[in-house]
């Protein structure tokens, strides 16, 4: 398989090791650069077995590709309104509304809210805001001309919980080919491997509905059990310090060449 990779990904300061993995593979790769308002990618090439990684921009623009395999998986399933079908209340945000980022919403007094891109992911980051930042960061975000956030971009909020500790897991044909920790809150011990009470809930979740040949989801311990946080697409998901890079890669490589 070849591998397109964006060489400009800034907020992943881990996004080398897919090089190094690449190179210790002798997996064939390219690198390119992608300004995050191109409309197509510039890059030409006789293969088709074509595998993109790098931000959402790559992501999105090589489903114009469509000759490309896998290519990217962008969009489609990965959207909350058709996962959250099958995963309903073991999401941790389950009950969610939707609004353009440019309404006026309620809040009561310290209140705080989740809020997150709904069909664009990552034009932002997603994240617990208080009134005043919310408000401090639209006004930011739609003044800055460099994103592509508008005032019709939508957003989904939901009531802000508290998690104990959360994991990221790639995930190739049903299977859990990695898994680890990115976030531990204060009180909690650290844990070297996820624990298996986690991996039992993401192999139940994915019993309940395998999204996509290969996607990423990051899951979370909750005073209420495990939860999923969110489902994420493989072609831009972030690497963490522990993120064993060369497993997935391998993993990818083997199943999408056969």
């Amino acid at each position: 398989m070849f591998f397109l990779v964006q060489a400009n990904v800034y907020l992943d300061p881990d996004h080398y090791k897919i090089f190094e993995a690449l190179e210790e593979l002798n997996i064939d790769y390219e690198v390119i650069n992608i300004h995050p308002s191109a409309e197509k990618i510039d890059f030409e090439t006789d293969r088709k077995d074509v595998f993109v990684y790098g931000s959402v921009t790559i992501a999105r623009l090589a489903k114009q590709n469509a000759h490309w395999f896998p290519g990217s998986f962008y969009g489609g399933n990965h959207l909350y309104e058709v996962y959250s079908q099958f995963y309903g209340e073991n999401l941790l945000n389950h009950k969610i509304s939707v609004h353009k980022i440019s309404e006026e919403l309620s809040w009561g007094t310290d209140e705080k809210k989740f809020i997150k891109p709904y069909d664009e992911a990552k034009i932002f980051t997603g994240k617990v805001f208080t009134e005043i930042e919310w408000k401090d960061f639209v006004f930011e975000a739609l003044e800055n001309q460099s994103n592509r956030i508008t005032e019709q971009s939508l957003i989904q909020i939901s009531e802000a919980k508290d998690t104990l500790k959360e994991a990221r897991l790639w995930i190739i044909d049903g299977k859990i080919i990695h898994a680890g920790y990115y976030k531990f809150n204060d009180n909690t011990p650290f844990e070297e491997k996820v624990s298996e009470e986690g991996l039992i809930f993401a192999k139940d979740m994915i019993q309940l509905y395998n999204l996509e040949k290969a996607f990423v989801m990051d899951i979370c311990l909750t005073g209420e059990g495990w939860k999923i946080v969110e489902i994420n697409c493989i072609n831009s998901s972030g690497f963490y310090p522990n993120t064993n890079v060369k497993s997935v890669i391998k993993a990818l490589n083997i199943y999408f060449s056969n």
